[in-house]
């Protein structure tokens, strides 16, 4: 099984370097196209469901890959973006200043940081196992999937289904771009085969 984990096109906000969180923050002129140019980069790898957080960005992204390829779209609320908390609205520069040590951890190892009146690590991967075991659970680990979410939630994804040694730094992913995990039924392993693809937005 291959599940395709995707980041969601741009956003003003992205532009902006303003943390979204739960802020229900639309696809922008770019990440419209980004959207158009991931699906079509995706034709090579086709997949009948599509696992997508309910945000408005990512049901968007998520549409433009499901119209391409006639595949089934299953809203996942677990696969929604990390709440920021304290955090949401502001940009990086105004974190770093105004939250210097909990920049500097995120910074550092994102995939175990808590932004300030935000969700705990045990709500993150909590939530998280839930949508990888649901997800194997509809496919009984044998069906190609996509997973369309946001930047923070796919590296907690990542660190969930490879465990706590995952160098965090490596599982940073642009918006539109394509991370490829294998996983056995058999032995039940996830298995990284390619990460942050983003060749499908640069090719003519």
């Amino acid at each position: 099984m291959r599940i395709y984990l995707i980041r969601h096109g741009q956003t003003d906000w992205n532009i902006q370097g303003k943390i979204q969180g739960s802020h229900d923050i639309p696809l922008n002129e770019t990440g419209l196209m980004q959207a158009g140019l991931l699906a079509a980069g995706m034709e090579s790898r086709p997949v009948k469901k599509i696992f997508a957080s309910t945000l408005k960005r990512a049901q968007a992204t998520a549409e433009a890959l499901g119209n391409r390829q006639n595949a089934e779209i299953i809203p996942m609320p677990q696969l929604m973006e990390v709440e920021f908390g304290k955090w949401e609205g502001l940009t990086w520069k105004e974190i770093e200043i105004a939250y210097p040590n909990e920049y500097r951890h995120w910074v550092m190892d994102p995939a175990h940081a808590s932004p300030p009146g935000g969700e705990s690590q045990k709500e993150i991967i909590n939530r998280c196992k839930e949508a990888v075991n649901e997800m194997v659970r509809q496919t009984g680990g044998r069906e190609d999937i996509a997973v369309v979410s946001h930047g923070a939630t796919l590296a907690w994804l990542v660190s969930v289904m490879l465990g706590p040694e995952v160098e965090d730094e490596s599982i940073i992913v642009e918006n539109a771009s394509i991370t490829t995990i294998h996983y056995s039924p058999l032995t039940e392993i996830f298995t990284v085969l390619e990460k942050n693809d983003i060749t499908h937005l640069t090719s003519s």
